[in-house]
């Protein structure tokens, strides 16, 4: 029995809350949504949360998110707020176990569960407030525009708030696993230019919950809903890509080292210095500027001469400005992971990581975590500060953002390069801990929208791979093995365009976010009519599929 086969219970009904002196008239509220059986729900959470992993590497199938979201929505639609909880939390778990399973490579289960199952929690939320969508916005406005279009509107506004609040806090926030995120190799991943990640991400959830809305709606012949689904999609995709200008290129060599750079690698100090200068290729005419990964000169060249004459001995050969990463400590003792600037005269400037890992560079209120898991704690012996400095480096003339590994996740972080003027982002990052998992290849996938959002060149350079050089369009423009000690060498554009998204996307997710979670309280039921017409979906209205 679909939602639409209902039958409208009559004045004499118990509770009878479809009847004209209650809540509406039966027309209306006969559209309302019945959830689906438990036996349904269940699987339906499942299959959504694995479709949606299999859109991230690997194998990266951005096709997957559609029927994903799909099955997550049908989940929980018309779904009781406790039930719509336990089923958003399978969904979440669903995915997160799988996406992030690379946390657990050296460490085991613990923070691999740990970091899934507090994540799908908030998965949960998410879909709590949808399920509640589906349930109060169709009485609120008990249109066929307002179930085909206005229903989905909020549903995926809160699904936009949900990911913004879950990649914001706790400890600035997880944002992996953004449906946004998994559409870099997809037909709408232009959009990011105009809309940003999260508004991409509101795009992709806005057509699933129109094309569901548009299936369950009662009175239109299926060649007209397929139509109108049809008109939508291809007016989205109607948007023509943001024309992102460069002026001039810069040819850019960098280097992996392929080096022992792992936090379990037990090597010896230099070793991934060594590594890295051996990989460097010298002489190569044209060269404007060396990029070496995080962490990749490991100490401090102004306190350690033997690091700074093996960096002087780069610039010589390259005849060109690196830029390198390393551990550095302040006067007082503050530890940070920065990267710097590195010319013939020395020191030229450089970068303090403003995202340090929680629980990976550093514990936070390590008192707590301590007596839970003291073990695991212990193995984390240094903490990084937070750096304050600005992440665009002068570089030979260039202005180069910087983003140190977990900063390209990082929203504000990444719209701070554009409002710096930053012709050319580098992504630096380590991934040596993650050796045989997909994290490097979701990394990439993140590196890849932020070049299309910021309308910039990007050199994604690990220690390990995956390095590749992509274009302000998402192109690769080269790219080298993982796991070899090599470097790649391009002419990258330099970025000179400042795409919508750079302004409009953080007022946009703003709005969007309040808009869904104000417009719920403003239907939300607070009379005693509304609460007849729970009482029916508890006792009548409940497992009618």
């Amino acid at each position: 029995m679909t939602p639409l086969d209902v039958p409208v219970p009559d004045a004499s009904t118990p509770f009878a809350p479809w009847s004209p002196d209650a809540v509406g008239t039966p027309t209306i509220q006969a559209r309302a949504v019945p959830p689906f059986r438990v036996g349904v729900a269940v699987p339906l959470a499942v299959i959504g949360g694995g479709l949606f992993a299999l859109s991230f590497p690997s194998p990266g199938w951005w096709w997957a998110v559609y029927p994903a979201v799909a099955c997550m929505l049908l989940a929980v639609m018309g779904q009781p707020w406790r039930r719509a909880s336990w089923l958003g939390y399978v969904a979440g778990a669903a995915f997160f176990i799988p996406a992030v399973s690379w946390a657990g490579r050296y460490l085991g289960p613990v923070p691999w569960l740990a970091l899934a199952l507090v994540e799908a929690a908030f998965v949960a939320v998410g879909l709590v407030a949808i399920a509640l969508a589906y349930r109060w916005v169709p009485r609120a406005v008990p249109t066929r525009a307002g179930r085909v279009w206005f229903t989905p509107l909020i549903v995926a506004a809160l699904w936009t708030g949900r990911e913004w609040w879950s990649g914001s806090w706790p400890y600035g926030g997880f944002a992996w696993g953004r449906v946004g995120l998994s559409q870099t190799t997809g037909p709408f991943l232009h959009l990011v230019a105009y809309v940003g990640v999260l508004g991409l991400s509101f795009v992709v959830v806005y057509l699933v919950a129109v094309v569901v809305a548009l299936m369950l709606e009662h009175g239109w012949a299926r060649t007209i809903r397929v139509g109108v689904a049809g008109v939508l999609v291809s007016a989205v995709l109607a948007v023509p890509a943001w024309d992102a200008t460069t002026s001039g290129t810069v040819r850019v060599e960098a280097v992996q080292g392929d080096g022992p750079a792992g936090y379990f690698s037990n090597a010896q100090p230099g070793q991934v210095l060594q590594s890295q200068m051996q990989a460097t290729r010298t002489g190569v005419p044209g060269v404007g500027l060396v990029v070496w990964p995080e962490a990749s000169a490991e100490f401090d060249p102004r306190r350690y001469p033997q690091v700074a004459a093996e960096l002087n001995a780069v610039v010589a050969g390259t005849h060109a400005p690196l830029v390198a990463g390393a551990i550095t400590e302040t006067p007082a003792g503050a530890l940070h992971n920065t990267s710097f600037v590195w010319t013939k005269s020395g020191w030229a400037g450089s970068y303090d990581k403003k995202r340090p890992v929680p629980f990976g560079e550093y514990v936070p209120d390590r008192w707590f975590y301590s007596k839970i898991a003291p073990s695991l704690i212990g193995l984390l012996q240094r903490d990084y500060l937070p750096g304050t400095k600005p992440n665009v480096l002068h570089a030979g003339g260039l202005r180069v953002g910087v983003a140190i590994c977990f900063d390209i996740v990082d929203d504000a972080l990444t719209e701070d390069m554009a409002h710096s003027g930053a012709q050319i982002i580098l992504a630096q990052t380590n991934n040596a801990d993650f050796d045989g998992t997909d994290e490097n290849l979701q990394q990439l996938q993140i590196a890849r929208m932020r070049a299309v959002e910021l309308g910039r060149s990007l050199v994604n350079i690990s220690t390990v791979g995956a390095s590749q050089v992509i274009g302000p369009d998402g192109r690769t423009l080269a790219s080298v093995p993982p796991y070899t000690a090599t470097s790649m060498i391009a002419d990258v554009p330099l970025g000179t365009s400042t795409p919508p998204d750079v302004v409009l996307a953080p007022l946009m997710t703003l709005v969007l976010a309040l808009g869904g979670v104000l417009t719920l309280v403003a239907v939300a039921p607070w009379g005693s009519d509304d609460r007849r017409q729970r009482a029916w979906w508890r006792n009548r209205g409940r497992d009618v599929r």
